[in-house]
């Protein structure tokens, strides 16, 4: 209950401030909170509607996977080699602050307006924090740990997956978690240069056609979706980290 009841003072907070600004504004792209939700039984039983939202969230899952993969990975040989390190970091640092969406029209030109491009995109916009927040986490375990470890025989790949990666976990979750929210907001993104279908499709569709309910039932549908994965990514981390100090529910974490 103490984390239910925030959370709905919250949505009702913002649909009081909705409901003011319809009545305040009367502009007919700004329709009211009922009116909204009240399209969202429309969105969801149509199979089309439908098979955008599968998409969405298929892209987003193989992007996902493939970028935990490989931002984990990353992120642990450049915690425990500093010359990979310097030859990377770098390179992040230029990368990082651009925002992936703006990276969608080269993507295109390269692997066209399908999938492919899509997923990359979200892809980019996913392992870049993993990869830092797994660096740290990695660089930032105690050496004497490590020299007592090596004392006892134990080669640097047991090291690695025994004590360095369980160090590096709180980290690498605080990683994986922002990568989630830039996941939905790539995604998102992607969808709406890249048209083809998927939620993004659907949410401008709806715009094109002045359907201003559906698109801010989109909108709501999209805010769930992330609530929703955020919910289930926090009782995941909590279930893996319930020997760590940080394993108690952690607040918006910043892209």
């Amino acid at each position: 209950m103490r984390q239910v009841v925030p959370a709905l003072a919250a949505v009702a907070l913002v649909l009081a401030i909705w409901e003011i600004g319809h009545r305040t504004l009367g502009l007919a792209g700004l329709p009211s909170p009922i009116t909204a939700i009240g399209a969202l039984p429309e969105i969801l039983s149509e199979p089309s509607s439908l098979n955008d939202i599968f998409q969405s969230l298929r892209r987003m899952a193989i992007a996902y996977v493939l970028a935990g993969i490989f931002g984990i990975s990353v992120g642990l040989v450049m915690g425990r080699s500093q010359l990979f390190a310097r030859l990377l970091n770098p390179l992040f640092m230029i990368i990082y602050p651009v925002p992936k969406g703006a990276l969608m029209p080269i993507l295109m030109i390269w692997l066209g307006v399908g999938d492919a491009s899509k997923i990359l995109v979200i892809f980019l916009g996913i392992s870049l924090p993993v990869i830092m927040h797994t660096w740290q986490g990695s660089a930032s375990v105690n050496k004497t740990v490590l020299w007592s470890a090596s004392a006892m025989g134990m080669s640097r790949h047991q090291q690695l997956f025994r004590i360095v990666l369980p160090s590096a976990l709180p980290e690498i979750f605080i990683g994986l978690r922002t990568g989630l929210i830039l996941a939905l907001i790539t995604m998102v993104v992607s969808e709406i240069v890249a048209r083809s279908d998927g939620i993004g499709n659907l949410l401008f569709n709806a715009m094109d056609m002045a359907l201003y309910d559906r698109m801010y039932a989109t909108i709501i549908l999209i805010a769930a979706m992330g609530y929703l994965l955020d919910v289930g990514f926090e009782r995941v981390r909590t279930h893996f980290l319930k020997w760590s100090d940080t394993a108690s529910p952690m607040g918006v974490t910043a892209a």
